[in-house]
């Protein structure tokens, strides 16, 4: 009980506490002008002040330890400790001030811990921008900006605005080193900032070509000592002197540039030095190129190098070293991973999404065309050296394939000796090609694919159609999607007039390969066959999207609109033939043919004499201007154009009596009689030229006229003779032919009317229709039978010779048909046969035969 302590009634334990003293007051700390200058200056960091306070003094209240002790303390500020004893009373120990706790809550004040009462915030001071310094920052920003804007612009391709950008950006940042210098902080210059300003704006011109200007704009920063490895940029001044083609100070920059950079930046170094090994190859200092070559195959090997090290070995003609240079180039590492790592091989759902995520991402790409051009490298390299290394060809090809298939590039073995086929076609050695190509029959698809579709295209041309069939359905077989088969196999169904089925042919070649631009072209065709000329018009026009500039495609449509009876639409696009192909003579004649359809003689001459100027042994053209000569009552100047057709059809009769008769309707009588003379020399049995003879000898009173009367006479007996004997020998054979219908017993005998064999003198001009017509169903779908222009162009000749000044002139009375020749169209039968895909002029066939791309003409 002695530790007991009772309280004594008068004794507060807690008095005191309620005292307010002023200067905790935390209300009006705000409007305390002392406190506020105190907390924005070092004033309230003072050391703390003693307690000054009555009845805070520090034996007011002992501390009570935990052993039972007194220690009278007091705060620094002279009030009551938490937890101090009043005359020895023990109390609860508590916080000096509780989170958001004021003596003030007795008096209704409200709950604020985060002083959210008082109100926003002040706002804050403005920057002062008319001082130096933030001047210089402010245009600092400026050139920055200015400097990506022109880096921007140059990567979209805008070189002309990056110029300019960097030419603003270069102002800019000498008006800040002025500005540094007119505020004394010239020392404190932004070097970084003028060595980007000084490089984009000789990379500037360097991209515009602007290489005088780039040059100095180097200069000034390679001869700058404060400016750390500007050395390097004696690279970029190299490469413009390369551009220039002053290849030896490029080798000297090169090779300056070599020395400044350390043995650290290996990469950097092969780099330069493969450009000075292509110097040299430029300069023919080939021995040079091989030392930078070799050292950079010995050092870190690469596709490119080794390539162009087999370049050098080839010029020079050194055999073996060619082949250690064709071994080391197949083993050069590529660094790529295998494309078996993009294949799934489990369920795991997880690892499918990544391979499906990584399989055509940048770095795939990257790999693949890595791959691709390491493969154009070897398969030139290849070519080009198997000639050389070996006395044939031949033996080359077989060793540089005996090395591929030992390397990394196992499946360009087969694509080699594809290329040997294609090298035996280039001599003109087809037996060996196709021995070549069918030695791939057993080997996988791809690869028998693509030696049958060349088969097959080898055998079309030969018109071997069976063999050329055979294997477009071997290369089928093989690979259903090839679109070069397909359409070979579709020109082997066309040559059988099949067209139907060609049509389904070229349709999946289309539908395996959109872009396929031969199975179109010939679907077209197909068309025009079947006489669906909307459908084909439409395959044109489609093609005509794809192939701006081709002028078979362009002449297709405008046959397609002349046979649609739309001649205006098939001139404009005749014009655009020409307009590619200006010298044409067989489009220039066509035009030609239409102007004069529509009745526009001067432009069709116009035409008609360009195409005779270009080609002048079209005889079609040959007439046309001669009749018009005639028509146009300028006999003189069609002399010219009929000897011309004399000369390319000499056995003609009909050019020489036109060149004759042209002299006499001159007035020239003396040279037509020549004319008539040398005529009869030629053919003595001619009827016309001797009754010219008859009454030019009359005109002119000439001794002769009884001797060419006479002949005359005797001539046009033989010719009645002649004609009796040919009806005679109709009527016998069409009186034997019925009585041997009607099975007569005189005709089982063999008693019948004797045949005469002498066939009907034809004229000339129904002779060449005749052969026409033996023509025209080879090339020719019914053209010459369908087309108005065709059967209307020969009654037009006719109709303007029948209407010639002197009509009643014998020679013109007695045959009008000499020059009544039914017009074959010169471009119509020729623009529907097979083409083979050679660069040709636009009257050349045009149906492609195959689509082999790179298996028949690789790059």
């Amino acid at each position: 009980m002695e530790n007991v302590h009772l309280a004594v009634e008068e004794d507060d334990l807690y008095s005191g506490y309620n005292d307010y003293n002023p200067t905790f007051d935390s209300e009006e700390l705000e409007n305390d002008v002392g406190f506020q200058q105190a907390v924005r200056t070092s004033h309230g960091r003072r050391p703390p002040m003693t307690a000054k306070f009555p009845g805070t003094a520090m034996g007011a209240r002992p501390l009570a330890s935990s052993f039972g002790s007194r220690m009278p303390l007091a705060s620094s500020m002279g009030r009551p400790m938490t937890g101090a004893v009043q005359d020895g009373a023990a109390r609860p120990m508590t916080a000096v001030r509780a989170a958001g706790y004021t003596s003030s809550l007795t008096r209704g004040s409200t709950f604020d811990p985060l002083g959210q009462s008082k109100g926003p915030a002040p706002p804050l001071e403005a920057k002062n921008e008319d001082t130096p310094e933030e001047k210089i920052k402010i245009l600092e920003k400026k050139v920055n900006d200015l400097i990506e804007e022109s880096c921007m612009a140059q990567s979209i391709g805008a070189l002309q605005l990056a110029l300019e950008k960097a030419k603003e950006a270069g102002r800019k940042e000498r008006a800040l080193v002025r500005q540094r210098e007119q505020s004394g902080n010239a020392d404190h210059i932004n070097l970084d900032l003028t060595y980007s300003v000084l490089l984009n704006l000789a990379n500037q011109y360097a991209n515009n070509e602007m290489y005088p200007e780039a040059l100095n704009s180097y200069q000034v920063i390679v001869k700058n000592k404060m400016f750390s490895n500007a050395g390097r940029l004696k690279v970029n001044m190299a490469n413009i002197y390369f551009k220039q083609k002053n290849y030896p100070k490029a080798i000297k920059f090169y090779r300056m540039a070599l020395d400044q950079i350390s043995n650290t930046h290996k990469e950097m170094r092969i780099k330069i030095m493969q450009n000075i090994g292509v110097v040299f190859v430029r300069m023919g200092q080939y021995s040079d190129a091989i030392t930078s070559f070799e050292h950079i195959m010995s050092e870190s090997p690469n596709i490119r190098t080794g390539f162009n090290l087999i370049l050098c070995y080839y010029a020079i003609g050194d055999r073996e070293r060619m082949k250690k240079a064709f071994q080391k180039l197949i083993s050069v590492p590529l660094g790529i991973d295998d494309e078996d790592k993009y294949i799934p091989t489990n369920d795991d759902t997880n690892s499918n999404m990544v391979i499906e995520a990584i399989k055509n991402d940048k770095l795939h790409q990257m790999e693949r065309d890595l791959k691709v051009l390491a493969e154009k490298y070897i398969m030139t390299a290849a070519k080009l050296i198997a000639p050389a290394i070996e006395t044939s060809f031949a033996t080359g090809f077989d060793w540089c394939v005996d090395m591929v298939k030992s390397s990394q590039y196992v499946e360009l073995a087969n694509d080699l000796e594809i290329n040997k086929a294609i090298t035996y076609l280039r001599q003109k050695d087809f037996n060996q090609a196709v021995e070549t190509l069918k030695t791939f029959e057993k080997k996988d698809s791809r690869v028998k694919s693509a030696a049958a579709t060349n088969l097959s295209f080898l055998y079309f041309l030969e018109k071997d159609y069976d063999q050329a069939d055979r294997y477009a359905d071997l290369a089928m077989n093989a690979d259903r999607y090839n679109p070069a088969a397909l359409i070979n196999k579709g020109n082997t169904v066309f040559v059988k007039q099949d067209y139907e089925k060609a049509a389904e042919f070229y349709k999946e070649a289309l539908r395996n390969d959109s872009s396929c631009t031969e199975a179109l072209y010939n679907l077209g065709l197909t068309y025009k066959r079947l006489n669906r000329l909307e459908e084909a018009l439409d395959c044109f026009l489609k093609l005509h999207a794809i192939l701006r500039n081709s002028a078979q495609v362009m002449y297709q449509l405008a046959h397609l609109y002349e046979l649609l009876e739309d001649p205006q639409q098939a001139i404009e696009w005749l014009m655009q033939v020409i307009s590619v192909t200006p010298t044409d003579p067989q489009a220039l004649a066509k035009l030609g043919e239409l102007h004069d359809g529509e009745g526009d003689k001067s432009q069709a001459f116009q035409y008609y004499y360009e195409s005779f100027r270009y080609f002048p042994s079209n005889i079609d053209v040959i007439e046309w201007l001669g009749a018009y000569y005639i028509e146009t009552q300028f006999c003189e100047k069609a002399i010219q154009y009929f000897e011309r057709a004399t000369l390319i059809q000499p056995t003609q009769v009909k050019w020489q009596l036109m060149v004759a008769s042209c002299y006499r309707r001159s007035g020239n009588y003396q040279k037509a009689l020549e004319t008539y003379k040398d005529i009869h020399r030629k053919f003595p049995e001619n009827v016309e030229c001797l009754r010219f003879l008859v009454r030019l000898c009359t005109d002119m009173g000439l001794k002769e006229v009884q001797d060419y009367a006479t002949k005359l006479k005797k001539v046009e007996k033989m010719k009645e003779i002649r004609e009796q004997r040919v009806k005679s020998g109709r009527e016998g054979s069409a009186r034997g032919r019925r009585e041997g219908r009607e099975g007569s017993a005189g005709s089982a005998a063999g008693i019948s009317t004797p045949v005469l064999t002498s066939p009907k003198k034809s004229s000339i001009m129904d002779d060449v229709k005749a052969e026409s017509k033996q023509l025209s169903p080879v090339l020719d779908s019914g053209r010459d039978s369908g087309h108005s222009s065709s059967s209307t162009k020969g009654e037009r000749l006719s109709a303007k010779m029948r209407s010639l000044p002197g009509s009643n002139e014998p020679y013109e009375t007695s045959s009008p048909k000499e020059l009544d020749a039914s017009y074959v169209d010169p471009l119509g039968p020729q623009m529907e046969r097979p083409k083979t895909g050679a660069k040709r002029r636009v009257e050349d066939d045009d149906f492609a035969d195959e689509e082999l791309g790179d298996d028949l003409l690789p790059e």
